[in-house]
This record gives structure tokens, sequence and C-alpha cells, in this order.
């Protein structure tokens, strides 16, 4: 599995701007890679990822791509300020422990701190009830290591996360119908391109912050809503501009609870994954039902395209 997840920022974006999104101009994808510069270490992301699908294609695995957390977008070339997506990356990360479970390749999250107890005398301790747990997370997460069933490049701003997943897309192609694209990212639906940004720290001695961005090229659009009335129709619209299988959507407010899977073949329908009060309370992820549907959902899709 590959798991892509954004790397944290200390900086935040402290100016209050003005924001006109009716001016700004949709490019087409390539443009957006020409005009803008890649990570430095997309080359690395490209060679880890080719050596990564080699040995499980040759193993005979299924890979997923799974993307998770919010991307950045910078205000200057040399970056100190910039505006960040809203996602904590629990989605992803959670997800990609159902699919390591599930012999998909993802990455487990181990909620590390609900793990611990410190004692009144400062030293930590695992709690015992959840020590078992975390020991099985953390076999885990290892054996998909040394089994090289996980890596995990990361990303932080909007142009990483594009340029890395343009490039694993295309090393994936190669498995046809046995790789899975997750998307879980949070990606940012408006940019300032390279060319237009400052080239150093905006001063704030200059007065009010007014800016004006232009809209990211849609390659694929990620659902979470907050108006319940567009959610359907907008999955519906994105299975069929841009061509996916299946689009799971949710309500920004209520994504833990539940999800709806509305897949190419009945777009008419959407399918729900709801808890119950008691999985709730139980503290059970709806993950785990939400991967094990899609996992079922895409082996259907080998079988019908396989030669």
């Amino acid at each position: 599995m590959i798991s892509q997840t954004k790397d944290s920022e200390s900086q935040t974006l402290h100016n209050k701007p003005m924001l006109s999104s009716k001016a700004s101009k949709v490019l087409d994808p390539e443009s957006y890679f020409i005009e803008n510069n890649p990570p430095a270490n997309l080359n690395q992301i490209s060679e880890k990822t080719k050596n990564f699908i080699k040995i499980n294609k040759e193993a005979g695995r299924k890979v997923v791509l799974v993307t998770s957390g919010g991307t950045t977008v910078p205000l200057e070339n040399n970056t100190v300020r910039f505006i960040d997506n809203f996602s904590a990356g629990t989605r992803g990360s959670a997800s990609a422990e159902m699919f390591i479970k599930k012999q998909h390749y993802s990455m487990p999250e181990l909620g590390f701190l609900d793990f611990l107890n410190v004692d009144d005398s400062g030293n930590i301790h695992v709690k015992e009830s959840l020590k078992k747990s975390l020991v099985q997370d953390i076999k885990t997460f290892n054996d998909a290591i040394s089994d090289n069933r996980l890596i995990m490049p990361s990303f932080i701003s909007l142009s990483d996360y594009l340029f890395a997943l343009r490039e694993i897309t295309f090393q994936l192609s190669t498995l046809g119908p046995k790789s899975m694209f997750y998307l879980a990212a949070a990606v940012s639906d408006f940019f300032i391109p390279s060319k237009e940004m400052v080239e150093h720290k905006i001063q704030s001695s200059d007065g009010e912050l007014s800016l004006k961005m232009n809209q990211v090229p849609k390659f694929l659009k990620p659902l979470l809503e907050t108006d319940e009335k567009m959610l359907e129709p907008k999955a519906r619209l994105s299975l069929e501009k841009y061509g996916h299988q299946a689009v799971v959507a949710n309500m920004l407010h209520t994504r833990k609870q539940v999800v709806w899977i509305i897949q190419k073949e009945h777009i008419e329908s959407a399918e729900e994954i709801r808890l119950t009060d008691e999985q709730i309370k139980k503290g059970v992820e709806i993950e785990d039902f939400l991967i094990e549907r899609l996992v079922a959902l895409h082996d259907k899709f080998i079988s019908q395209n396989s030669s």
C-alpha cells in the first residue's frame, strides 16, 4: 500500500485575507504542472514507488493508494504564511489501518496518546485495557514494513500533493485493475500560481492583505459536504465527470457515524453505512465497515476486468 500523508507545519496565516472566487481562472491539469514547481523530493518518491510496485506486482498483490490530511496553499515562494484546509487526517489513517488488516497494503493508525497514562511520579504507562490492541497494531505496522507492503510518501503543500499524486498514478497504471485509489485528503480548491506569488515574506506593515486566487484543476474530486441536499447530486456529478468507479460521500459533522457509497454501476442509488448507537459507544470505527465493502467492490472490479 502507498499511504500519502500530510507532514505537520508550525506556521499559520494570521492576516485576515479578503478572498474572491468569481474572477478565478481554472487551469487545465497539464498547464498546472508546467507553471508550478514540483517538490524537491519528487524523483525520490517516484523511485521508491516504482520499486514498491515492482515487488508487489511480482508477489501478485493488490495495491491501494490512500491519501490523507489537508493541503496548504503558500502565499510566498519562500513560504512563511499559508492557507490550510481543515483535516485531521483521521478518515485516511483509520482506513489505511483497515486496508492493511484486510491484506491490501496500507498504514495503521496507532492513536498513540489514547493508549497512555501518566502516573503521579510522571512515569508513562500503556493502559492495561489497551495493551493487547497496541501490541497488535505495532506488530501489524512492522509486518507491513518488513514485507514491503507499505510506503509512506508525505506532502505539505497543494503542489507537493498534486505532483506526487500524478507521479504515483503513472506508476500504479502498470497494475491495471489491481490498483485502487482511495483519496481521502482534503485538497485545496484555490491556489496562487508560483509566478504570481511574492518571493519573500509579505510584510504586515503594508497593511490590509487582499488575495486573488485561481481555481485548482479538478483532477479528482473528494466529497466532504456541509449541505446534505447537495451530497448525492455532487457525488453523481463526480462519477460522471471524473470517471471514478465509486464515490464515498459524507457530511462534515457526521463523517464518523455515517457515509454513503455511490457506485458508477448503480448511480441512482446510494448505499448507506451507518454505525448504531451501541457501536458508537463501544468506539467502533466506521472505516472498518467502509473498507470491508470497498475491498469487496474492488475484488468484483478485478474479476470483471481481468483478461
